[in-house]
């Protein structure tokens, strides 16, 4: 598995942050990321097989798992799938979310939760996972944004800045971590930028839903 430079710097972050980042991720969040993911979990037909894409350590892929004809994960930090297999989710396999290793239109859907932001090309990413999926099939995303009303945006702002990061180096002892991973959604293309970029990368019909005031969002697009 070929990986470029810049790609492995974010796999040698998340290699390092692999043992306390679900733990990290709940004290982080107040445990609301559990309700969006479980959000983006019902929205896929139960009848699917599934590929969850940048899986890390399962915390998607083990609902689908129970919820889904089948599911398969894959991702390319060792060290995270090395956790899940560790908690006893099957079905994980090592692969570059930009070079899937699967054959063309092999999946009925497939699921990105918070990993669109980290490819090296969000594009490119995408129209891989427009290949692997299967005709009148779907992709289904979570992801970072913005908050939209301006005082709740400033608030978020300062919590990402400056909270974050400590919390982050207290948690899971790497504080550059959680001030890249913020950075990274302040930067990313959120709601009705983000369905363009789907568009361009080939679905029809992108639609998002902000969640908590626009700290994340749901997308949904067909193929």
């Amino acid at each position: 598995m070929a990986v470029s430079v810049q790609g492995k710097e974010v796999q040698s972050m998340f290699g390092r942050i692999a043992g306390r980042y679900d733990l990290a991720n709940n004290i982080l969040s107040g445990g609301i990321h559990l309700l969006w993911r479980r959000s983006l979990v019902r929205a896929v037909k139960r009848e699917a097989m599934v590929l969850d894409v940048a899986t890390g350590t399962g915390g998607v892929l083990l609902p689908l798992q129970r919820r889904c004809r089948m599911a398969i994960g894959v991702d390319f930090c060792l060290p995270m799938l090395s956790v899940g297999a560790a908690r006893g989710v099957p079905h994980l396999i090592c692969g570059d979310g930009l070079r899937l290793p699967f054959p063309d239109k092999s999946f009925d859907a497939v699921t990105v939760a918070f990993g669109v932001r980290n490819f090296e090309d969000p594009i490119r990413g995408l129209r891989e996972i427009h290949r692997v999926i299967k005709p009148n099939g779907e992709i289904h995303v979570l992801e970072f944004g913005q908050p939209q009303n301006s005082l709740f945006a400033a608030i978020y702002e300062s919590y990402s800045r400056l909270i974050l990061p400590r919390i982050g180096q207290f948690v899971a002892g790497d504080r550059a971590a959680y001030e890249y991973l913020p950075e990274t959604s302040r930067q990313f293309p959120c709601g009705s930028s983000f369905c363009d970029i789907m568009r361009d990368a080939g679905f029809s019909s992108p639609q998002s839903r902000a969640l908590a005031g626009g700290i994340a969002y749901q997308y949904r697009g067909s193929v």
